[in-house]
């Protein structure tokens, strides 16, 4: 526990180290990109004093050189480290706006072109998601957790739907990721860190182009169902198969 604590304190020390440098970085061309590779430096840092070692499987289904939106399942608060150390493309968050509302990191996140979205808001919400659109249309790739809040570790919850309304919107393909293991790191609503080695799993890219708004359920449970096929195809041996909770209606 103790060793836990001083982990804890220490990236609270480099978060706030590296916010504060990168709203200074905000006055400068292209901002938003500089400050991302700040946030990708910010995530090694974390992961190597917290002794957190990642397998990547799949880095060539990446689309370089294109807009495309990541989905990942969502275990843990380590999974936002794993995805800025590991996707190695300039990518914007959509992000919960409870987040923005921390002195300093929050000035950093809207200075790196980050997404605020209000759940509790769907006019606002929908806002944010036309806003990212214009993000992506702009060049940008966006990542997001569909789930919109963490699960337990082995188990995955229904998708919301607004990212897939961006998906539509967007016409850009979506990149299904699987996060393995995050959940044994640092589990949800805990503050204890064990160290441990994971996996990052990145699927093959799934083509949007034919989806409306109309049939987009079909389309929330295509990328469901391929986060959960490849988190049970890669996870260890001594994990428990991925349970396929459907925890109400889409």
């Amino acid at each position: 526990m103790v060793h836990s604590a001083l982990l804890v304190t220490l990236g609270v020390a480099i978060t706030a180290f590296m916010s504060f440098w990168s709203v200074v970085f905000s006055v400068f061309p292209a901002a938003d990109n500089k400050i991302h590779k700040v946030a990708t430096l910010w995530a090694k840092l974390l992961l190597m004093i917290c002794n957190t070692k990642v397998d990547v499987i799949g880095k060539e289904n990446i689309l370089f050189g294109k807009p495309q939106i990541f989905m990942a399942n969502h275990q843990s608060d380590f999974d936002i480290l794993i995805s800025l150390a590991h996707i190695p493309v300039q990518f914007r968050w959509i992000a919960k706006k409870e987040l923005f509302a921390i002195p300093v990191f929050g000035a950093a996140m809207r200075s790196a072109g980050y997404i605020e979205i209000d759940r509790s808001n769907r006019e606002k919400a929908m806002q944010s998601i036309d806003e990212a659109a214009l993000r992506i249309r702009s060049g940008k790739s966006v990542m997001t957790f569909p789930e919109g809040t963490r699960s337990r570790e082995g188990e995955i919850k229904a998708f919301k739907q607004g990212a897939f309304h961006l998906a539509v919107k967007s016409g850009v393909p979506i990149i299904p990721i699987s996060i393995i293991g995050s959940g044994r790191i640092m589990p949800k609503r805990s503050l204890r860190i064990k160290p441990g080695q994971l996996k990052m799993v990145i699927g093959k890219p799934i083509d949007v182009q034919d989806v409306t708004i109309e049939n987009r359920h079909a389309l929330i449970e295509k990328v469901r169902n391929e986060i959960i096929k490849n988190y049970n195809a890669w996870q260890d041996i001594e994990m428990s198969p991925l349970k396929d909770l459907e925890s109400g209606a889409h």
